[in-house]
């Protein structure tokens, strides 16, 4: 089932946030047209840990997040560019760019322009900060969201916060924030009503997410502290020592904890005036831990896991992102997709698909990676240009 199957989004996006967003769009059946500055293209193409692939314009992060897309390349700068990308939003219901607040009407397309002409357009802006307020000029990457946001000041211990997290979830959360404020446009019930301009800020969106980190704060004043990798709203929750590595467990109901004790075998812990109830094991937290991971040292985290499963407390060993892609889990569900032999890399490539199973089959992109223009000849002979015409474009550097 491809949801979105007969919709074009065009993806003006470079790095993580914007392709993101029209990468899980692209799973979702859309035809997504990749729009590129020639000669460089999106600057993913450059980055990742294969300096090779990042001389071919193929580089690692590129490759994680367009599958499933077509390649143009525009010089959005000429006026016969302007023409061809004109003509390409004529034939889309969806453009998505994440450049700096006003670039896109400096260079004569931005959402005004284009609704005049396109009515209908589905517009969508992601930026740092927004559209507009005193930061929506300002340069942003995500570390500088997860710092701004809060993010950093609550992620590691007192002695080690702030951290960032490990992946740039800021602009990932900002992508998936789009994807979702798109997706709903499209589901206007009129079809010929559908037109909006959609403003997505990476800070609200992580803020968004942060659920009880800041209703704490907004309903009684409180601020969140770094607990390292403690749960702080329930005991006994978060990682602990086994006898071969950490395992996390959540524990956030009184039965849970009763089990715990069960498995572990340490009945007595139920009682224990200090554990009893569940506002003592968070004011005795440290004891508790020390006691649950004395009796976890006698086995393996894989053993723990089981048990605690069995019992019905929520509980996982800590694993690498080799051990997690290694493991049953994964593969039983499809979550990795191969494209063999992809060009302009010379070997298999092998990326993450959305995480969405439709009609129990895994959604799916049926395309690797393009190349920096590959399908630009294809894309001006869909929208009704000659091959002459082709040939002028390419001569006047306008594709």
């Amino acid at each position: 089932m491809t949801p979105l199957a007969g919709i074009r989004i065009l993806d003006l996006t470079n790095v993580l946030a914007g392709p993101f967003c029209c990468h899980q769009l692209a799973h979702m059946g859309a035809d997504v047209i990749k729009v590129e500055v020639p000669g460089s293209g999106d600057l993913a193409r450059q980055l990742g840990a294969d300096p090779d692939l990042n001389r071919k314009g193929m580089g690692t992060s590129f490759l994680a997040q367009n599958t499933g897309k077509r390649s143009i390349t525009i010089n959005m700068k000429s006026d016969k560019g302007k023409e061809v990308f004109h003509r390409l939003v004529a034939t889309s219901d969806v453009l998505v760019e994440n450049f700096r607040p006003g670039v896109m009407d400096r260079l004569g397309v931005g959402y005004e322009v284009l609704k005049k002409k396109h009515p209908n357009l589905i517009y969508c802006a992601i930026s740092g900060f927004g559209q507009d307020g005193p930061l929506k000029s300002a340069p942003a990457y995500d570390q500088i969201i997860q710092g701004m946001a809060g993010v950093m000041s609550v992620t590691g211990t007192p002695e080690t916060a702030p951290l960032r997290v490990g992946y740039p979830m800021a602009d990932t959360i900002g992508g998936m924030t789009a994807a979702f404020a798109v997706a709903s446009a499209l589901g206007n019930k009129d079809p010929n009503n559908r037109g909006c301009f959609i403003d997505v800020a990476m800070l609200e969106a992580v803020l968004s997410t942060m659920g009880w980190v800041v209703s704490n704060f907004l309903q009684l004043g409180m601020e969140q502290q770094p607990m390292g990798n403690d749960n702080f709203t329930a005991s006994p929750s978060g990682t602990f020592r086994t006898g071969d590595g950490p395992i996390n467990i959540a524990a956030n109901k009184q039965e849970q904890f009763e089990a715990v004790c069960d498995v572990v075998g340490r009945p007595e812990l139920k009682t224990d005036p200090r554990f009893a109830e569940r506002q003592a094991r968070l004011d005795n937290r440290q004891e508790l831990t020390a006691l649950l991971e004395e009796a976890m040292a006698t086995n393996t985290a894989g053993h723990w896991r089981a048990a605690l499963n069995a019992a019905g407390v929520p509980a996982g060993e800590v694993l690498t992102v080799p051990q997690i892609l290694a493991h049953p889990q994964i593969a039983d569900r499809g979550l990795i997709a191969t494209f063999e032999n992809v060009p302009g890399v010379g070997r298999d490539v092998r990326v993450a698909r959305a995480g969405v199973k439709i009609d129990h089959a895994p959604v799916a992109t049926n395309t690797p990676p393009p190349l920096l223009g590959q399908d630009t000849d294809e894309l001006l002979g869909e929208l009704g240009f000659s091959a002459d015409d082709i040939a002028a474009l390419k001569a006047d550097k306008a594709v």
